[in-house]
Parts: structure tokens; sequence; C-alpha cells
């Protein structure tokens, strides 16, 4: 029998690039006991799979040996040993004197902390280097020295380290050769200049980085600290971390929602522009949800809560972004396996540059060994490596803001290549619940129809009697009690009303009981041909008159229907529901619709049309929707931020918007355009300066000028998808 697989999860500072997540990896890798890895550099989290027995203290003692800061998700930074934690050397890319003391420097500003104070020291140091040389000729050299190493030496060490660990090939162990190598042909000046280029640019990934991690995690600062607790007509401010599922608590006018909840008591507008990005507010009254982080804008509201703190829907949107951004894409895992043979192909070029042609030519040694270490930083895979996660992780984190969550890189790559959308109606293309779209009059007012239906369902929770009652409450119509209400089996509800018998029922069961016009059958005849389910009013022996309902399209549905077919994707309607209604539904928006189907057959359609050569995404709300959710390329699923919908599609729309679908594919596109456009600018910018360089163009300053210029460049392109917004 196989050993029980567990995971543990860390959190891990002071990872700024794609290189110092693969250090991490394959160090972790390396314990006994791991059978998979997964880190994701732009949360600072990673995923640990093991078996029973396994030692998660070695995961935190293995992370610290490389110099980055580590500790269990959700502890605090311990020594893994139980003891003082003490410094380690920096093993990782961009960490020059890393510490897992970095666990207290996560909030600080970039300035302050020690990658900036290592990047100030060297420049300063290189800057009086430059001064004493001006001064003191004969100490220049000295000086340049002492300026080249207190860049290097933590950058070599973290080579050594690396190496230990199981990454020789690090870019690290680039820098450190070139600069060495430096030395020895007399060019210690411009290998100083280069180790403090090489810092700066490591800072600039740095602070990156943390502006992409900020913007995520930024929303869990929307979740006020405390809440306003009631019980036994007492209120209470308690930390909100702490509310039970079922306690109740009180929303001023002007607070922030401290928990996700139902509104038990009370009314008014609620601004979900926080969470949602929708500008106008959202009405909200008895029964209604409302989510953790949105504000109360109009009356006083009491809410029960239904989720604790760490289930609320900003903290999973939070959590299913980092887990997402640890599961590579496949344009990231390509570049991953493409780095790894890269990197020692630059040192065998590197090497080749700088013997070949004084071997076979007789050429000058100083002059191509120059050419060679240039060679070794203009190989430098930075920018490479960088090019995909930086704009992925900018790509999710966007989308994230916006409701639009994708289950890592590759759903956020195919998403771009969908031709075709099969959508489920009933609460996708739909709000999902019937409403009243015609009140025709007969013996009564239009008026006293609805009142006297919605006297007759007062207390009732039908569907359709919830659409009548709102419907009443819109209009302001009177709604009288009603006396001896009862239903009648398979026909709809009778009782007195005001002195009189009314019956409310369908067209057949009223039948029964008067007879009904020519007219007023064919205009029952037309509303059910429009998908309207049609309700009679009976009062004293003849038809007050008839209430129309059906589910209605949701607003956006028309518009974002029409924004996939200007993208030139296929949009198709499948539902379980009755022709009828589905074909008026879907003549509405526009759309083409198969009817009358079970489960299998919306998982035997989307494969058909995959087999039409289509990519196909499903879009749906519903467990009888997972088979074809299952089948399809990509399957979304809809709506309001519940488990089912978070937890069963590759990607969920959480305001249940139909122009989210769209909007999701067009973040698609934008994110793979800027990807290519970062592997341009890193290939390219390494392209000229190689033939630059080889033909004695160029040197050791630009050649690391064009590693640190290309990595800042493809950070900064990826950071715009951060402020990515729909048209």
């Amino acid at each position: 029998m196989s050993a029980v697989m567990n995971e543990s999860r860390y959190r891990v500072t002071g990872m700024d690039c794609a290189a110092c997540g693969n250090k991490v990896d394959t160090a972790i890798r390396r314990l006994p006991g791991v059978e998979d890895v997964s880190v994701s550099v732009s949360a600072g989290t990673v995923r640990v799979s093991h078996a029973d027995g396994f030692d998660t203290a070695a995961v935190v003692r293995q992370v610290r040996n490389l110099g980055y800061g580590a500790e269990p998700a959700g502890g605090h930074a311990a020594a893994a040993d139980g003891h003082p934690s003490a410094s380690h050397s920096a093993g990782g890319h961009d960490h020059a004197g890393h510490t897992h003391d970095d666990l207290g420097e996560a909030g600080k500003p970039w300035w302050r902390t020690r990658k900036a104070g290592l990047t100030a020291a060297c420049g300063v140091a290189l800057l009086a280097a430059y001064v004493l040389g001006h001064a003191v000729p004969s100490l220049e050299r000295p000086a340049f020295l002492a300026a080249l190493a207190i860049g290097l030496v933590p950058v070599a060490w973290r080579a050594i380290t690396a190496a230990r660990f199981g990454t020789p090939f690090s870019i690290e162990a680039l820098m450190s050769i070139a600069a060495v190598g430096a030395v020895f042909i007399g060019a210690e000046e411009e290998a100083a200049a280069v180790v403090l280029l090489f810092l700066v640019g490591e800072m600039l990934e740095g602070v990156a980085a943390g502006r992409a991690r900020a913007s995520i995690q930024g929303l869990t600062a929307l979740v006020p600290k405390t809440a306003i607790v009631e019980a036994n007509g007492e209120t209470s401010e308690v930390a909100a971390d702490s509310l039970a599922v079922g306690t109740v608590i009180l929303v001023r006018p002007g607070d922030r929602v401290s928990a996700d909840g139902a509104v038990v008591e009370g009314s008014g507008e609620v601004d979900e522009a926080p969470v949602t990005g929708e500008s106008v507010p959202k009405r909200k009254v008895v029964g209604d949800p409302v989510f953790a982080g949105t504000i109360n804008a109009g009356g006083v509201l009491r809410v029960r809560v239904t989720a604790a703190a760490a289930d609320n829907t900003i903290a999973r949107v939070v959590r299913l972004v980092e887990e997402a951004q640890e599961a590579k894409s496949p344009t990231e895992r390509f570049i991953d396996r493409f780095s790894k043979v890269y990197t020692p192909a630059v040192l065998v070029v590197g090497l080749a540059v700088a013997v070949v042609p004084p071997l076979a030519f007789g050429a000058d040694w100083s002059e191509w060994i120059y050419k060679g270490l240039a060679i070794l930083l203009i190989g430098c895979p930075c920018a490479l490596v960088i090019s995909t996660p930086a704009a992925i992780a900018a790509g999710l984190s966007a989308g994230a803001r916006r409701g639009l969550l994708m289950k890592g890189g590759a759903v956020l790559e195919s998403l771009g290549r969908i031709t075709a959308v099969a959508f489920d109606k009933t609460g996708t293309l739909t709000a999902g619940k019937p409403v009243v779209t015609d009140i025709v009059a007969g013996s009564r007012s239009a008026a006293q129809v609805l009142s006297l239906a919605a006297a007759l369902e007062k207390g009732s929770s039908h569907p359709l009697a919830v659409a009548i009652l709102e419907r009443a409450k819109a209009e302001r119509v009177p709604t009288p009690p009603s006396f001896d209400a009862n239903a009648v089996a398979g026909e709809g509800v009778e009782g007195g009303v005001g002195g009189e018998r009314v019956f409310l029922g369908s067209p057949q069961a009223a039948g029964r009981r008067v007879v009904l016009a020519p007219e007023q059958e064919a205009a029952i005849a037309a509303l059910n041909a429009d998908g309207k389910t049609v309700s009679v009013v009976v009062v004293g022996g003849a038809v007050a008159g008839f209430i129309a309902m059906r589910d209605e399209a949701r607003p956006d549905a028309v518009a974002g229907l029409a924004a996939l077919k200007a993208s030139g994707v296929r949009a198709v309607m499948l539902t379980g529901d009755n022709r009828r209604t589905a074909e008026a539904v879907a003549a509405g928006l526009g759309i083409e619709a198969r009817a009358e189907l079970l489960p299998q057959d919306k998982q035997r359609i989307v494969r058909e049309l995959q087999s039409e050569g289509l990519v196909v995404a499903k879009v749906g709300d519903g467990i009888n929707d997972a088979p074809a959710l299952a089948a399809a390329d990509v399957g979304i699923a809809m709506g309001g931020g519940t488990d089912v919908a978070l937890e069963t599609a590759d990607a969920a729309v959480l305001h249940g918007r139909v122009k989210d679908i769209p909007d999701m594919i067009a973040l698609s596109k934008a994110t793979m355009g800027n990807i290519r456009t970062n592997i341009a600018i890193a290939l390219g910018l390494k392209a000229v300066f190689l033939v630059t360089t080889v033909l004695g163009i160029t040197g050791l300053w630009p050649a690391i000028l064009a590693d640190t210029g290309a990595t800042v460049l493809v950070t900064a392109n990826a950071m715009r998808l951060l402020g990515w917004k729909p048209r």
C-alpha cells in the first residue's frame, strides 16, 4: 500500500525572481522524503508534498541555509531547531546579506532593507575609491579591490552556498567568475562597477516583486480588524478574526463589513467597489448576502456571519491566487528547462571566446579573456527567467482584484486560445430567479390583480411567490391580509381576501373554475411562447387578470455576448430547461441554444465542439454542469464566491457578470502579449551585446547594463499588467 502523502506550506521571504525560486525548489527536493515542491516567488510561498514522518522543520533549515527567511505558513519566525536563530549567509540571487531575520523585513520600505543597505555600501565604497585614486594614485588599485570585495564577497558566498545545495550554474556563479577574472587582467575598477550595477538591478527586482506581492495581499487590508457584536441587547467590539459562524454583527453607515454574511435586519446601499469593482452601490435587504470588506453606505444593518475570517471571500481569493501562482504555465516550464541548459552553455561559450582565438590564432590573451568575461555577464539569464513568471503573477493578481480568478498560469495561457464558449442558462446567462414581466388586467385593474396575488402569497418562499411579492413591494401596492389561505395540490393557492374567495394558479387549473375568453387564452399562449410562466387570478367566478413571470437575462448578458462575438469567439447556450423557454431567452440574447439537456448531454456537446477543432470554455454555476466543466479545455464557474464556484472549475467569475468572460479572455491575451514582448527584450538585448562584445565595441560595463537593464525593463513591463482594466 502506498504511503499517505501530506502537504506542508511555508512562507519564504527574500525570493525576488524565478532564479531564487529555482534555488529553493532544487534545495528542498534534495531532502529525503520530499515528493514534490511548488514555489511561488510572487506570493512568497512554498508547498511541499511529503510522506508521513517527514521532518517539516528540515525545509525551514534548508531554505534558511540558502539565506532566505522561512517559517511554516501561519507561524512565526523561530529557529527550526528551537534555539534562537543565527544568521546564515545568503545563497539566493537577489538577497545579498539576507538571513531568516528577513521575515521581520517583510513590511519595511525597500530603502530600509539589508539589500538596499548593501547596495548603498558598495556604491559609497566605489565612489570613495574613485576619489582616493585621484588623490593618491598608488592607493587606487587597493581602494577598488576593497570596494569590489564589499559587493562581491556576499555574492560569491551565495554562489558557493547555491552550489552546495544543488544549483552550481547560478547567476551569482557567472557574476563571481566574471568579477574575479576581471581582477586578474587588471580590470578591478570595471569589476567593482559591474558588481554595483548587479546589486542595483537586484534591488530594483526586489522592489518590483514586493509591489506584485502587495497588489494581491492588499486585498486583505480591506477587511476591518474589529467588529461590533450584538448579543442580549448589548453591543461590544471584538476582533474580526474571532467571529464565529452564526454571530450577529452590527454594521453602521460608513462602516466596512467585517465578515461574509447575510442581512437579518435592515436595508440599505452597500458599496462593493473595493471587492467587485462595481461602481454602483447595491441595494441590500433581509436575506441578501454581503461580503467582507464592502462598505455600508446606507442604513444600519444587522448581519449574521456565514464564514469565519479564514474562509471569507477575500481570504479565499488571496489563497486561491497564491496557489495559482505556484502552478506554472507551459511557457514558464519551457523557460525553466531552457535556462537550465542555457546557463552552462553561456559558461562554455564564454570559455571558448576567451581561449580559442589566442590558442588557435595567436590573438592577445588579455583582450579575449576580457571579451569572454563580458559574455558571461551578457549571458546572465535574469531577464529571461523572470520574463514569464512576473507577467503571469501580475496577470493573475490583476484578474483577482476584479473578481476573475484563474487557477494558475496554464489556465491564464489557455484562456487566450478560446474559440468557443458554452454557457449554462439558469444562473449564468440569466439571474437564476423569476421576475414578474407582465400583469394583464381582466375584471380588476392591474394593481388590484397584483395586490390580490401578493395577499395569497405572503409568507411563501416559492420562487414564483417571491417574484410576485417583490413586484408588489416595488410598485407599493397594498397587500391586504388573507384568511384560510391554503395550497391546492398541483393547482395553486386559494384563500379569502377582503371577504372574497380568491384563487391563484395555472391557466389549466383556472380553466376548471371559470371559462377563459378566447382573447385571454390567446394572450396566455403568446406569453407561454415567450417562455413565460403564467398564473391566473380568479375572483368571484371571473378572471381578475393574470401575471406572467420569467427568469430574465442578466443586465450585461447582451453586451457580454456581443463582446465575445466581436473577438471571434462562438457562443452557445446549453440548458436543461424546456425548448420554448430556452429559445425565447436565446432569441433575446442573440445566441444559439441547445435545450432539454441532461448533464451527460452537455458534456457530449462540449466534446463535439472540440472535435470541430474549437478550444472550448464551459461556463456554469451548478453541480449539474460538473461533467461539462471537466470536459472543457477551460471550465469557468459563475457566481458569488461559493465554495463550489471556487473549487470545481479551472477559473471562477466571482461577481456573476457575463461581461467578465470576454474580459478574462482579453486579460489572457494581454498577458501573453506581455510575455512575448519580455522574451523579445531579454533575448534581443543579449544578441545585440553579444555581437558588439565579440567585435570589441562594448565591454564589461555595457554587458552588465544590458543584463540589469533588460531585467528592469521586463519587470517593469510585467508590472504594467497590475493596472490592467477591461475595455
